[in-house]
């Protein structure tokens, strides 16, 4: 079982070698929605493309689509902050150990911002993010997955908020090592309020899936 530090960090060599397996605990749909972005990679990641993994923990995504970066000619560049997840990277292309603020972005066909954006600053990540949106190519966007706060009703934001509750607990996973967990998010996982988010990126963020609290969408260059 992994340690769950008092203030969660992935730079820790139980976290990350615990990851993959509790990952899949507290969120049950991350397979799924592994496989949701992987679809959308595919209708976007031309042949001899580039596409960024940013936030890449162990490879799952780049996993999930070396049969297309293979069948494409296509690269992959995997940008992990911790060296303790880059220890552990098991994926294709080439792995960077390097905070994705910072990173020099060439110009890509896709980015993949799966779970990352609500571990990044708050007064750093929407600038980022804007300035990663220049770096489409015509005909290729940006897949962010993250948690959102969207809802005007403080009950639906309940609703929500017990749906990802209930949704680990039909995991079996100890109510003891939830509560460890949200205790340790504590200043260190920020989520967005979509409103905000989606009228600061241009071009405009679309929603493509939504499950409890985390959505799914997609930033797309036009041709």
């Amino acid at each position: 079982m992994m340690d769950i530090p008092t203030d969660w960090t992935f730079s820790d060599a139980s976290v990350a070698g615990g990851f993959d397996s509790h990952v899949r605990e507290q969120l049950p749909w991350y397979d799924l929605a592994t496989g949701a972005v992987a679809h959308v990679v595919r209708h976007y990641l031309p042949e001899n493309g580039l596409i960024y993994d940013i936030g890449a923990s162990t490879g799952n995504l780049g996993r999930t689509i070396g049969d297309v970066l293979e069948s494409r000619g296509a690269e992959l560049i995997a940008i992990e902050a911790s060296a303790d997840m880059a220890a552990l990277y098991r994926g294709p292309g080439r792995l960077v150990c390097q905070d994705a603020i910072g990173y020099p972005f060439d110009s890509f066909d896709v980015a993949v911002c799966f779970l990352t954006m609500m571990f990044m600053p708050p007064a750093e990540r929407i600038t980022w993010l804007k300035d990663l949106a220049t770096r489409i190519r015509p005909g290729g966007c940006i897949i962010v997955v993250d948690k959102f706060m969207r809802y005007r009703s403080p009950y639906i934001e309940t609703v929500m908020r017990r749906l990802t509750l209930a949704g680990k607990v039909a995991t079996g996973t100890d109510a003891g090592e939830i509560v460890a967990k949200e205790l340790s998010l504590q200043g260190i996982q920020r989520p967005m309020l979509a409103q905000s988010f989606e009228r600061a990126i241009s071009p405009q963020p679309q929603p493509i899936f939504q499950f409890g609290e985390f959505t799914g969408y997609i930033i797309e260059q036009p041709e």
